[in-house]
């Protein structure tokens, strides 16, 4: 069960944030077997080449990074070695050169020059060789003037002694200094979480730095090993694919001076598009983290790498805040640097929620494609606009004033809405009221005024009797003969 701690004055309280009821910690899922890591967590790779042949010796032909990548206890048995043959050696060529010259036998005899003064056994010639090598000069065995020989030997032993001396200091000076023990002091979160952030579903880790010697330029990297079999069936047992932690942004250049969260957002292009806490349970990957920069006290490029596999992403948590402001600076507290507590999550990948998020939306609204067609209109008074500019002077004039697309426009907004009554009237009213400049005022003067002038007409044929008759504010028809309304309806239709 998560626990999440509150801070009230000096102290911390536990609080649990478990989702289950009762305080009971949820269900644990079973063990897995041991997971095959691709890169240890302390970022050893588990790879071992073998079945070499004849390529054996293309490491002696780079014999100085073969000394410096092996183990130390290595390197310390050829130092070792590489210095007792050379001094045997060197000695033994010093004891020979007196074995050949007789010195041995004649160093007591002080009217006798020997090749080197006092020198007539194997550990006095190796105590010359020390002295001379080591410029340690005590003064009593020297090299005289009568022995060319020695005068050579001497002159190859100091460039041998220079070249062995740069070839194994240098090579145990570049490993104590190699990079690898600044990457010692490079921390990386021991979990990764799955779990909201700004509104999407995001993948982080945390990344720290215990030294107050910065890294320059530092960047991050990640590789999501997975297997997978390409459509040609071809099955690819170590596919790495990029996952974006911010080279599009620059959030991927980090300022490593206080532990940073290193967040992937899961979008489409994300290999965890459909991930999900279910179905992560059934996965197999593993998350390579790189980081890269260059040591501010040497220069030297530093590489710190580290991995996640399946069972170490923890789904619904956020790391623990670590650090705090004090009086006058800001104090981190790397006890809390792998902590996590669990938040409210939805279990579902960002490819269900996307779905989900489009069944449950309505339909298009008609405002849209109201909207959609007020554009076209727009566009084809538009396009009229252009056709007017490109008529003859005497055709513009006719056509009327430059303000003559602009009442188009106004009267094209409300041609939907007169659509289905100007349907209903007569082809003589319809062509009447399709006359740029008649409102709706003079349509209906002129409707009432048609409709009128057919009834004044009939009413003025009558005969006297029948106009009087018609004038009575009564309806004509029910006071004529049978007769005279079936003329006056044959009249009238």
């Amino acid at each position: 069960m998560s626990a999440l701690r509150r801070k009230l004055g000096d102290e911390y309280q536990v609080v649990s944030t478990s989702a289950s009821g009762g305080g009971l910690p949820p269900p644990r899922s079973a063990p897995r077997g041991k997971r095959q890591r691709f890169v240890d967590k302390n970022g050893r790779c588990n790879v071992q080449h073998g079945n070499l042949g004849g390529e054996t010796s293309r490491y002696l032909s780079d014999l100085f990074t073969t000394l410096v990548d092996l183990k130390w206890r290595w390197n310390l048995f050829i130092f070792i070695l590489t210095y007792t043959v050379a001094w045997l050696f060197m000695a033994s060529m010093w004891w020979v050169i007196a074995y050949m010259r007789g010195d041995l036998n004649k160093a007591h005899d002080d009217s006798y020059t020997p090749c080197v003064a006092n020198v007539y056994n194997f550990p006095s010639a190796f105590l010359f060789f020390i002295e001379t090598e080591a410029t340690i000069g005590y003064g009593y065995r020297y090299i005289t003037d009568k022995c060319p020989e020695g005068i050579i030997l001497f002159l190859f032993q100091s460039i041998l002694g220079s070249i062995v001396d740069a070839f194994l200091i240098g090579c145990m000076f570049i490993k104590m200094s190699q990079p690898k023990k600044r990457a010692e002091t490079l921390m990386f979160s021991e979990h990764a979480a799955i779990s909201m952030r700004d509104g999407k579903l995001t993948l982080m880790f945390r990344v720290g730095n215990l030294r107050n010697s910065h890294m320059v330029s530092a960047q991050i990297r990640c590789k999501l090993l997975k297997s997978r079999q390409t459509p040609e069936g071809e099955f690819l047992p170590l596919d790495q694919l990029e996952l974006d932690v911010g080279f599009s942004t620059g959030a991927d250049q980090l300022f490593l001076v206080s532990p940073l969260t290193i967040c992937h957002v899961i979008d489409a292009k994300s290999p965890f598009y459909e991930l999900s806490q279910r179905s992560m349970r059934s996965e197999q990957f593993e998350i390579v983290v790189i980081l890269e920069g260059i040591v501010e006290t040497t220069g030297m490029t530093c590489q710190a790498r580290t991995s996640y596999t399946e069972d170490e992403v923890l789904w619904g948590h956020r790391f623990f805040p670590v650090i705090s402001l004090e009086e006058g600076f800001f104090k981190v507290d790397y006890s809390q640097f792998h902590a996590t507590f669990e938040v409210p999550t939805p279990p579902y990948s960002v490819k269900e929620q996307e779905e989900m998020l489009l069944m449950s939306s309505p339909l298009i609204p008609p405002a849209v494609s109201n909207s959609k067609e007020r554009n076209n209109s727009v566009e084809c008074l538009d396009g009229l606009d252009e056709v007017g500019t490109k008529l003859p002077s005497k055709l513009q004039k006719i056509t009327g004033r430059d303000d003559f697309p602009k009442k188009l426009l106004r009267m094209s907004s409300t041609t939907s809405e007169k659509a289905y009554s100007m349907g209903d009237l007569p082809m003589k009213l319809q062509r009447i009221s399709s006359v740029p400049g008649n409102s709706e005022e003079k349509l209906g003067s002129k409707t009432t005024k048609m409709m009128s002038d057919p009834m004044s007409q009939s009413v003025a044929e009558l005969p006297p009797k029948l106009q009087k008759l018609s004038g009575g504010g009564g309806r004509m028809e029910g006071n004529l003969p049978p007769k005279l309304r079936k003329m006056n309806s044959d009249r009238f239709t």
